[in-house]
Parts: C-alpha cells; sequence; structure tokens
C-alpha cells in the first residue's frame, strides 16, 4: 500500500500522533494517485486525533474553489465544533502576502484592515493559542485545489507553531506533488518535523485481501481490471455483488465502477483527462508522441493544448492510478467512460486531432479514415475544415491503393465526399466528383451512373485545366453505353471526338472508336492492364471491340479472364460489369445455357431499386437467352422493365428494347416487335452510331416484315445492313445473307445460304450458325437434295442441342421429321470425347466429317482437300465407328475454332 507497506503507514501515523499529543508541531503530506486511499487514511487520522481528544478541523479543497479566496480557511475553521474556537479575523483577509512562501510580506491584505503578512502571523497565533488546550489537528483533503490566499496561511503556520502540539495533514495527488508542490517546498522538505508518506496500489496478495472470500472474480482478474486501485477495486466488487451472478456482467454506464473511474480522473490533476480522453480516442495506436501531438494541436472547442512535459506526467498519474498499463486499458470498458462525459463538439474535435496526429506520424490510412470518419453522438460526422482537403484526398487515395475491400471503399468515398463539401475551388471539386464517380463503380454501376449524370448535365461547372479531365469523362460515359453524352463530353474537351478511348486513332466518334479500333491492340491491353478504377473503362470498351468486332471466340475467354480478375479483387461492381459483359460475349457465341445463367447471376447481385440503367444489360442478354431456350414465360417476367427517355439515352436501354422485340417476334406478336426495332434504328441514327456489329436492327426489323408479309421492304433492309459500313463483318454479313436468302427465290437460296453459314462459322456465333444450317437443309429439300438437306438438318440439330437451343432444336424435330439419336454419347463438337466415345477424332478425320457433315459428297471432299475418293470413305468409316453413328444422317455439327470453307 506504501513504499514500506501498510503496517509502516499505520505506524508512522500512531508516532506522528503521538508526538503531537506530547506537545511537538508536526506537518504530513499523504502524496498517491487518485482512489488509491489518501482521503480514506486522512479520515481515519481524524477519527483517531479526535478520539485522543484533540480538536479536528477539516476541510476539502475543490477545482472549483481555487478561485475563491481563503476558502479553505474558512471551511477549516467553520468545521471546529460549537465554541471551540474564539471569535477571530484571522481568517477574513483576503491579502495574499507577497508570495514569498513563507507569508511574511507585506503585502497589502486588508484582514480587517491589516497587511496580509500580520493576519497570518495572527493566525498562526490564534491557532498556538488553541493548542494550550490540547493538541490541534487541522486535516486538507486535495490541498493542492487549495486557494493561494488559504496555502500562504498554511505555510506559515507550518514553519512557526513547532514549538506547539500542532499537526497539519494534507492530501495532494502525485501528478500535482510534481507540478505544484504544494506545502511542499524545499525549504519545507528540509524540516524535521515534516514527514512524506506516498501511497501506491495494491499489490496482488493485498487485493486478494481486501476482495474476501466470495468475489465473483479471481484476484488476478481483479487485480488485472482495478490495477490495485483500491476505489475501482471497491467499485467493481460493489457491481459484481449486486449482480449475483457469475461470470459478472461488464459494469453499468452509470454504476460505481463508472463514478469511480470518473472520480479518478476528476482528481488526478490538470490534464489528467485530457491526456485519457487522447489515450481513448487513439485506441490500441496510442504512443505517448500520438497523445502529446494530439493534445499539443491548436485549442478548439475543448480549449485544451497541454504542454509535452504534462502530457508525460498526465500519462504517468493515469498509470499510478491503476487506469493504464503502459497506454493499455486496464479495463476494457473505461474508455467508454473516459468519452461518455465529453460533450459532442469536444469529441469530434478528438478525433479530427487524432486523425492529424495519426497523419503526420504515417499512420496506415485505416487508422486515419477511422478517426476523420468516426460517427458523434448526435449522429453526426467530425467536423472538417478547409485546410484538411488534402488530408481527405490523400486518406482516400491511400485507401483505394490498397487491396480493394467494402469498407475500405466505402471509407474512401465518404472521405471524397467531406473533401468535395468543403473545397473552395469549383475546379477542385469537379475533379472530386469524377474521382468520387470511379469510386461508385466498385459499389454498383448504377452508383458510378449517377455521379456521372451530375458532371455530364454540369455544362456550366469549372473543370481543371487541361483536357484529360474532360476525356477522362467521354471514355467513363462510353464504357456505360451513354453513346451521344460521351460524344458532347468529348467536343467539349476540344479535342479528338474518340478521346476517353483507350485508342489512340482518330475516329469520327466515340462509338467509332470503339467497333473499329484494331484488335490487337485491345487482345494486348486485356493481356497486360491492371484492372484499377482509372483502367475499368479501357477494359470495358477493349471488351466490346472484340464483341462488335466478330470475333466472338475471342472475346469470351478475353471477358472471361477480365471477369476472374474483377472476382479476385472482391469488388461488386467490377465483377458486376465484367460478368454482364461476359454473359454477351457468350450468347454473341452462341452459348446460351452460359448466357443465362452469368446474366442471371449479375441479376441476383444487384440491389434491388437501384433505379439505374445498367440493369437493362444483364435483363436484355437474360431475355434474349430465355428466347433461345424456349423458356418464353421467363422472358414475358423481365420485359416489364419501363422504357423511358433516360433509358433509350443508354447502348444498355437499347439492348433491352432490341431483346423485347426478339421476345414479342417469337410468341407472335411480329407488329410490336418491328415498332421495337424501329425505334432502336432511331436513336443510333440521332446518336451517329447506326453500327449493325453492335445491334443489327435492320436484320431483326426484316424478320419482323417477313412475318407480317412484307417480304420486299425486308429485302431492301437486308440489303441495306450489308451495304453499310459493318457489311463485310462476319457476323453482320453472315446473318444479312440469311435474311437475304429467306426474301429470294427458292431456287436461290442455297448458294446465299452457304455464304451465310461459312460466314456465321467464321464469326464464332454457333446458335446463328445453326439457324442457317437450318435454313440451308429445308432449301436443299425443296431444291431436291433431300439426303444433304436431311445431313444439313441433323448438324443444325446437334449444334442447336449442344448450345442449349431447345426452340430451334424443337423446331427442328418438329419440321423436319429428325429422329434423336438413342447413343447418350455423342459429342457436341468434333474431337472432344463425351461418354460412349472411345476415342476423339484425328485432325484428318476431323476435317473429313465437318464436310460431309455440311453435306458435300466423297467426291467433293476429295476435292476440297486434294485426297482420293477411297481416303475420304475410309477416314469416314472410321468416323462412324468411333462417333457411334450409322451414316451421315447422324454426324454433328463440326464446331471447332477454326474457320471452315464455305459450303459448296
Amino acid at each position: 500500500m506504501t513504499e514500506a507497506g501498510g503496517a509502516s503507514v499505520a505506524g508512522a501515523l500512531e508516532a506522528v500522533l503521538a508526538t503531537c499529543a506530547v506537545g511537538r508541531c508536526r506537518v504530513v503530506l499523504i502524496e498517491g494517485a487518485a482512489g488509491c486511499g489518501k482521503s480514506h487514511l486522512l479520515d481515519a487520522v481524524a477519527e483517531r486525533a479526535a478520539a485522543a481528544g484533540a480538536l479536528v478541523l477539516t476541510a476539502a479543497a475543490t477545482e472549483d474553489g481555487r478561485r475563491e479566496p481563503l476558502g479553505v480557511l474558512r471551511r477549516l475553521v467553520g468545521s471546529a465544533p460549537a465554541f471551540a474556537l474564539p471569535r477571530s479575523g484571522a481568517g477574513e483577509g483576503d491579502g495574499d502576502g507577497d508570495g514569498d512562501g513563507d507569508g511574511d510580506g507585506d503585502g497589502n491584505g486588508n484582514g480587517y484592515g491589516e497587511p496580509a503578512g500580520e493576519a497570518m502571523r495572527a493566525f498562526c497565533a490564534e491557532v498556538c493559542d488553541l493548542s494550550l488546550a490540547g493538541p490541534v489537528v487541522l486535516c486538507v483533503d486535495d490541498v493542492h485545489h487549495a486557494d493561494a490566499q488559504s496555502l500562504h496561511r498554511l505555510g506559515h503556520l507550518v514553519r512557526h507553531a513547532r514549538p506547539a502540539p500542532v499537526l497539519v495533514v494534507a492530501t495532494v495527488s502525485s501528478y500535482a506533488a510534481k507540478t505544484q508542490r504544494p506545502l511542499s517546498g524545499s525549504e519545507l522538505a528540509r524540516l524535521p518535523h515534516f514527514r512524506r508518506i506516498r501511497l501506491g496500489l495494491l499489490s496482488r496478495e493485498e487485493t486478494s485481501r481486501a476482495a474476501g472470500p466470495g468475489a465473483g472474480r479471481t484476484a488476478v482478474e481483479l487485480h488485472r481490471l482495478s490495477g490495485g486501485n483500491p476505489l475501482l477495486l471497491g467499485a467493481l466488487l460493489e457491481e459484481d455483488r449486486a449482480a449475483g451472478v457469475s461470470p459478472p456482467p461488464a459494469p453499468a454506464p452509470d454504476g460505481p465502477f463508472a463514478a469511480a473511474v470518473a472520480a479518478c480522473l476528476r482528481r488526478g490533476g490538470p490534464g489528467v483527462l485530457e491526456a485519457a480522453r487522447a489515450v481513448a480516442v487513439l485506441a490500441g495506436r496510442a504512443t505517448e508522441p500520438l497523445v502529446a501531438g494530439v493534445l499539443r494541436s491548436e485549442a478548439g472547442p475543448g480549449g485544451f493544448a497541454v504542454p509535452a512535459v504534462s502530457v508525460v506526467l498526465a500519462l504517468a498519474e493515469l498509470r499510478a492510478c491503476g487506469l493504464l498499463d503502459g497506454l493499455r486499458w486496464r479495463h476494457p470498458d473505461v474508455p467508454a467512460v473516459v468519452l461518455g462525459d465529453a460533450s459532442p463538439r469536444v469529441r469530434a474535435d478528438l478525433h479530427r486531432r487524432a486523425a492529424l496526429a495519426l497523419a503526420r506520424a504515417g499512420a496506415p490510412a485505416d487508422a486515419v479514415a477511422g478517426q476523420l470518419l468516426a460517427p458523434r453522438a448526435d449522429g453526426a460526422r467530425v467536423p472538417v475544415r478547409p485546410e484538411d482537403f488534402a488530408l481527405l484526398v490523400g486518406t482516400a487515395e491511400d485507401l483505394l491503393a490498397r487491396r480493394p475491400r467494402e469498407d475500405r471503399t466505402g471509407q474512401a468515398e465518404r472521405l471524397l465526399e467531406l473533401a468535395h463539401g468543403i473545397c473552395p475551388e469549383e475546379a477542385a471539386r469537379t475533379g472530386v466528383a469524377l474521382r468520387l464517380a470511379q469510386v461508385a463503380a466498385r459499389r454498383a454501376p448504377e452508383a458510378a451512373e449517377q455521379r456521372l449524370t451530375a458532371l455530364a448535365t454540369g455544362s456550366g461547372a469549372a473543370w481543371p485545366e487541361g483536357a484529360e479531365y474532360r476525356s477522362l469523362l467521354a471514355g467513363m460515359l462510353l464504357a456505360q453505353g451513354r453513346v451521344a453524352e460521351s460524344a458532347a463530353s468529348a467536343a467539349q474537351a476540344g479535342g479528338d471526338p474518340s478521346c476517353g478511348t483507350p485508342f489512340g486513332t482518330p475516329f469520327d466518334t466515340p462509338f467509332d472508336a470503339v467497333l473499329d479500333a484494331p484488335v490487337g491492340d485491345c487482345e494486348s491491353l486485356l493481356g497486360s492492364a491492371r484492372l484499377t478504377d482509372a483502367g475499368l473503362a479501357p477494359l470495358v470498351l477493349a471488351v466490346r471491340t472484340l464483341l462488335y468486332c466478330g470475333r466472338a471466340g475471342s472475346a469470351v475467354p478475353a471477358s472471361l479472364r477480365v471477369l476472374e480478375r474483377a472476382e479476385v479483387s472482391g469488388v461488386v461492381g467490377w465483377r458486376a460489369v465484367f460478368a454482364t459483359l461476359h454473359a454477351e460475349a457468350l450468347l454473341r457465341a452462341g452459348d446460351v445455357r452460359g448466357a443465362h445463367e452469368h446474366a442471371s447471376a449479375v441479376l441476383d447481385a444487384l440491389p434491388a431499386g437501384g433505379g439505374g440503367v445498367f440493369r437493362y444489360a444483364p435483363v436484355a442478354v437474360l431475355v434474349e437467352a430465355c428466347g433461345a431456350l424456349g423458356r418464353y414465360e421467363e422472358a414475358a417476367r423481365h420485359i416489364r422493365y419501363p422504357v423511358t427517355r433516360r433509358v433509350l439515352n443508354s447502348l444498355y436501354g437499347l439492348q433491352y428494347l432490341r431483346a423485347r422485340g426478339l421476345h414479342r417476334l417469337a410468341v407472335g406478336r411480329p407488329q410490336a416487335a418491328l415498332a421495337d426495332f424501329r425505334r432502336v434504328g432511331r436513336t443510333l441514327q440521332v446518336w451517329r452510331a447506326d453500327r449493325a456489329a453492335c445491334l443489327p436492327w435492320r436484320t431483326d426489323a426484316a424478320l419482323a416484315l417477313l412475318r407480317l408479309g412484307r417480304v420486299r421492304q425486308a429485302r431492301e433492309l437486308a440489303e441495306e445492313q450489308l451495304g453499310s459500313a459493318d457489311g463485310r463483318r462476319p457476323w453482320v454479313r453472315g446473318r444479312s445473307l440469311r435474311l437475304l436468302a429467306a426474301t429470294g427465290e427458292e431456287g436461290g437460296r442455297t448458294v446465299v445460304l452457304r455464304e451465310a453459314v461459312g460466314e456465321l462459322r467464321c464469326s464464332g456465333d454457333r446458335l446463328e450458325t445453326a439457324r442457317a444450317l437450318a435454313d440451308l437443309g429445308r432449301a436443299l429439300c425443296a431444291d431436291g437434295g433431300r439426303a444433304r438437306g436431311a445431313a444439313l438438318s441433323r448438324a443444325a440439330w446437334s449444334l442447336a442441342r449442344e448450345v442449349g437451343a431447345v426452340a430451334l432444336r424443337d423446331e427442328l424435330l418438329s419440321g423436319a421429321g429428325l429422329s434423336v439419336p438413342a447413343a447418350p454419347g455423342v459429342p457436341g463438337v468434333f474431337g472432344v470425347p463425351g461418354a460412349g466415345v472411345p476415342e476423339p477424332l484425328t485432325a484428318s478425320e476431323r476435317r473429313v466429317a465437318e464436310l460431309a457433315a455440311e453435306g458435300l459428297t466423297n467426291r467433293g471432299i476429295a476435292a476440297r482437300l486434294c485426297i482420293t475418293a477411297s481416303t475420304v470413305e475410309q477416314h469416314l468409316t472410321r468416323v462412324y465407328r468411333k462417333l457411334g453413328v450409322t451414316g451421315r444422317n447422324g454426324l454433328p455439327a463440326e464446331l471447332g475454332s477454326g474457320r471452315t470453307p464455305a459450303v459448296t
């Protein structure tokens, strides 16, 4: 309990009281941290002295009472029993002497008209006169809070009452003893009748004895939580006993333990509460330099700026009273108590100071952001100032530079919002707004749409110097399918209309820059570029280039690779964007099952009620895939989205409108479908983006016109599409030729359809290839080539089955009288063995089988491959055996990745 132990303290006090009883003056200063038992010991001294017949005068100084002249002296006098003191004016003066330490100066105090020095001598004389009748004991608690006048008189008394039986006992906090040294100047410490008693924390054994039997916690735990502070220990035991359960619950916010902690902080001394709050707000990152940095910052609403030396002493006091172990709180609930009584303004200012201190010390961005975004008790945020702009932006960028994580992205976005709100320069605010749009794309594509809308419509806003910000906006808008807005932004940048795209070659419009970009550049970009906020738009545009250039075979693996990187990053928004692009690529390649799966996953992951246009893209894929899969009821559930003007301002909306038209065409509503297709065309023409490689609305409309019996108009649209800018691209050309054949005479269809099959095979679209093969098979049958027509119909059926095109497969079965092969192991792609296939085909066998499936005779195959007819027959014999089929009618379609020769 003390430096010498509890027994030594008791013995020392007994000796002091005995010495005073025989007529000697004594001065005792009880020093210790808050809660260590100073007041309790002082009360014990007062009780023992009173029991021994001494006159006991007591007073407790308070911090508020420090401004009351002679307040402690008045309380000492007022504590005496009635008639114990003679009437005296010794304690009534308000002079403060000359401040020389002994109070004997000739200050101008006016205690009954007397100088201050005379008043102090009079007070000393009266106390000595009282001691003639018996010992006089003066007990002053927390003497470091006493007013200056009372301290001067008490100081004079302890120096000059030596012959009299007067005992002065005072308590002082260890913090104040080191800084103020009340009643303990160097002269006083050398007096022979002066004694200092230092109280410390309880040891583990003393804690165990104080707790007694039946405590709800072990002595080790009690000592760890209380630090051996008797006040904290008693409060903890009181709450534990009141709870009556084991293990005891956490202390109540307004219970005895919280009150004891508050008392320790309040009585610890100047700066102790502030230091405790700084440690609490810094949480586990507190260090002495950081605490000093928090408290030495410019004074805020709390009005505190503690010198470095005082910070060290304040932390020492917190350790001395058992609240801190190093810079770690012994009890986990203490920080809540420490910060609980701080006003919202003071607490918010503490968080801001902590953020500044942490940033100066080079702390991780998470720690700085945690302080800047700490919620206030009133629900508001930490009040930041214009000078904090660089701190907010820098911290946000540090967060975004680390491995993407949802909480970091949210923190960065909120920091940028704060920076945007306090930035005094409009151009800088625009730059932050653009960065916010990039960051919002991590959270959800629709969130980025909303951010970009404000930028794209704010024509009067100031922009940073240079065209790069406008170009960046143009690229982001184009990546979102906002073609017209992208073109307008690119024009405002004052440069090439294709700026903002990842390609340097000049084009007429940003949309042309995507459709006509070099494929090699796109593949290189997709293979090397990192997936970042700035790299998102270029990667999206590069995937679209592969999609629209007729390279579905390249677009599928490329989009999958980027999707896998997005999934590894864990960024929800990026994953949604690239999953949708991958679904589009699968649909363009004819893999309707895969497209349906990915598009459904995107829709399931998007937040409900997002209010953006992005969701129209996966819905469009899903509706078109459902049509091919024969799931018309499911498709009908997804075409209920409204087509507003805002939706039509985006490529996503036009994709949805086209998909809705295809569904209406499939369910027998060609007139409504035609209206949708024509609306798509009108919008694209307004945008100057009428490119069939993206949206082939003319062939769609031609198909609807055929259903309506308007053959001539259908033929005109098909020919118009063939003559368009994309008319020579395999996918566009193949679809156009197929529709052109449907509008021609029966005898001339086969030639056109053979070319359509070749072009569509080259494009990699297996579903469109199957449709063209089916048309070719029917045309051959109509021309009298029933065997060759049946073979091609069989190839179309096999291909439709493989890609999951249930509607086409069922159509072929019902329309051509085809029989389904009984062998379950018939593979969908030559050379890829399946169940029941013993071995794969060789390259030569695969080539022969492909041409045979297209309807060529053995002699035609021999001529094409420059081999003999006998060799062709031998190859086909092995092919039939390996595939388990009986002849040409059982051959599935060849769907290899390379381009095959056109059917002749």
